[in-house]
């Protein structure tokens, strides 16, 4: 398949609507990178008043108008040619997150004993409540596996359809992005079950020590341990998010750290969101690593003069 220009279809035609409805008319008549270049406005004269801020120069000014030198030099295609591209990477998606699956069906009942390992020493029974309640957990552990082993080919997928669209300064920012993304995705993946689950549970199982026996249905545990381990994944995504609203110049890092008070309570409150337990210690938990990424983040968007 071609390369080919996307940037003004996908990313940045969102912004120049709501900027200036005719260069969206332009940009439907020609697709061409040449076309981006002949619409680049003047700030003082084509953009509205109350964006006068974004003056030309500024890093959202020419997030939405790039530089000549700056775009890839790629081939046009129609907006069926996109689509059918869309579809191809899609299917291909699907099928390897399947194919995932069914590799994960097959190894389901070593995948339920690994993640029952964080409570089978504190004497955890679990029961199967109803006819078929383990044959659908197994099921539920199978598909976020399979998520998780499938998601480098989504996320492989999302930049191949994504990169023809992208200017040559932004090509050499995504490489860092994409890598320390997937990292810390998969650290808050560990992190919840070496620390956050077996805190959480073990709270759980002593407090009940002496009063009731402790016997789970096998349903309602693989339900918490799975929701925690993906919400705490998601949340390490907070570095990311910051180094993005710095790139694009949103804000900086001084204005990050200037607020780290309404962040602390802001952490706290995720922390509680996220997790599903209602227990004080598994929210702390989280919420320090929390506080933690966050500051790491400030310093590494501050430091890079952003």
């Amino acid at each position: 398949m071609l390369p080919h220009s996307r940037s003004t279809i996908f990313r940045r035609v969102v912004c120049f609507a709501a900027v200036e409805d005719d260069v969206y008319e332009k940009q439907q008549d020609s697709t061409s990178t040449s076309s981006l270049l002949e619409d680049r406005p003047d700030s003082d004269d084509s953009l509205p008043k109350n964006f006068g801020q974004d003056s030309e120069g500024s890093p959202i000014y020419n997030f939405l108008y790039p530089e000549k030198e700056l775009l890839p030099d790629d081939k046009e295609m129609t907006l069926f040619d996109h689509l059918e591209e869309l579809r191809e990477r899609i299917f291909i998606s699907v099928l390897a997150v399947g194919a995932a699956i069914l590799g994960c069906f097959a190894f389901s009942k070593e995948l339920v004993m690994v993640l029952e390992a964080p409570v089978k020493s504190q004497g955890v029974r679990f029961l199967q409540l109803a006819p078929g309640e383990f044959f659908f957990t197994t099921l539920k552990v199978s598909g976020y596996c399979g998520l998780l082993l499938g998601s480098p080919v989504i996320l492989y997928e999302i930049i191949a359809f994504v990169l023809p669209g992208l200017t040559k300064s932004e090509r050499r920012f995504l490489a860092p992005i994409v890598f320390g993304s997937s990292i810390l995705f998969y650290a808050g993946i560990i992190f919840s079950y070496l620390v956050l689950t077996p805190a959480a549970l073990n709270f759980f199982v002593s407090y009940a020590e002496g009063a009731v026996e402790s016997l789970w249905s096998i349903d309602q545990y693989f339900e918490f341990v799975l929701v925690l381990m993906f919400s705490t994944g998601l949340s390490f995504q907070v570095p990311v998010i910051q180094i993005l609203l710095g790139q694009v110049g949103l804000v900086s890092g001084d204005q990050m750290l200037s607020i780290w008070r309404y962040v602390v309570v802001g952490a706290v409150v995720a922390a509680a969101v996220i997790t599903p337990s209602t227990d004080p210690l598994t929210q702390m938990l989280l919420a320090g690593p929390l506080l933690g990424l966050y500051f790491g983040g400030a310093w590494v968007v501050k430091l890079t003069g952003r």
